[in-house]
């Protein structure tokens, strides 16, 4: 079972003045999909505490898969792909390429989305939108390849090649 953390960027719900929806919607998507939730956080949008974290998770082999909400439209607090990209080693431009295609389908606000992706040590991070609709959308796009991705990152299997 893959171990998935959920790190929720957000002022307002780090003040406790707006609830967390998004989260929440992450675990519900994760755990119906057969990931393991094995730690969730709600930070302020702060760059360098949101890569503190990223990094802590990856660095100690927490999470197999780090799935991130908020902090990536165009608010001057908004911070997380750049935190994210602050702290990965390689880039995986597709997932967020994937994502922000399939929500134009819904509304082309999509476009004015930041979200990353990228490999830190042995650990994916994917940035999701903030609003709850949108990580519902994406997640439930992507999770099905997710899997796979994962498991070449973890050498059990070796290519992408279908048999």
């Amino acid at each position: 079972m893959k171990r998935v953390a959920i790190v929720v960027a957000s002022d307002s719900g780090y003040e406790g003045t707006r609830e967390d929806k998004s989260g929440r919607v992450i675990k519900e998507i994760a755990e119906r999909n057969g990931y393991q939730i094995v730690h969730t956080v709600l930070l302020p949008d702060e760059r360098e505490r949101l890569s503190r974290e990223l990094a802590y998770l990856s660095d100690e082999g927490i999470a197999d898969l780090i799935l991130t909400t908020g902090g990536t439209g165009f608010s001057p607090r908004d911070c997380m792909p750049e935190a994210t990209k602050a702290v990965i080693e390689r880039e995986v431009p597709g997932i967020p390429e994937a994502m922000r295609f399939y929500s134009l389908q819904f509304t082309k606000r999509a476009m004015l989305s930041r979200q990353s992706a990228g490999i830190r040590r042995n650990t994916l991070i994917i940035n999701l939108p903030g609003s709850p609709k949108a990580v519902r959308e994406c997640l439930e796009y992507i999770i099905s390849e997710l899997e796979h991705g994962l498991e070449i990152l973890a050498g059990e299997v070796s290519n992408c090649a279908r048999t």
